[in-house]
């Protein structure tokens, strides 16, 4: 069997188990021919047990219009909300602080980022996810 050519690959950030047709999937597959529903049953199928989180998704678009996808871990700031329990960031990143991590928060973030980070080991994991607290106006208390 011949390898399929890729034609294009796009990342969306879906909400896990409950995407739809409308934008954004729409607009981001609809040009490249795929059949939107279709990717919206097999991602919802394959994320319903993180319902409530945000799961990045990378779509391999292949010339004959098929896809295949690969799921990443939800995205740095969305854990970092989450765990200091806000709606969202801060508007003005270090003059106004809109909330607190332990450091051992900051470790389990790293821990569950570490495969899609280009990060050799946990310490240098835990530096990216404090920079991303930091620039969110979160502090992290030691």
């Amino acid at each position: 069997m011949a390898k399929k050519r890729v034609a294009a690959i796009v990342k969306i950030n879906l909400p896990a188990g409950a995407a739809t047709p409308a934008p954004p999937v729409g607009t981001a597959l609809g040009p490249h021919g795929i059949q939107t529903m279709e990717f919206v049953k097999q991602y919802n199928a394959a994320t319903e047990s993180q319902r409530g989180q945000v799961i990045p998704v990378e779509v391999t678009i292949f010339e004959d219009r098929s896809f295949s996808f690969i799921l990443k871990t939800p995205p740095t700031s969305e854990l970092l909300k989450q765990a200091a329990g806000l709606d969202k960031g801060s508007a003005t990143n270090r003059r106004e602080l809109v909330g607190t991590v332990t450091r051992d928060q900051v470790e389990e973030i790293a821990k569950t980022k570490m495969p899609d980070l280009n990060a050799f080991d946990l310490e240098s994991a835990m530096k990216q996810v404090v920079g991303t607290a930091d620039s969110m106006g979160i502090t992290v208390a030691e």
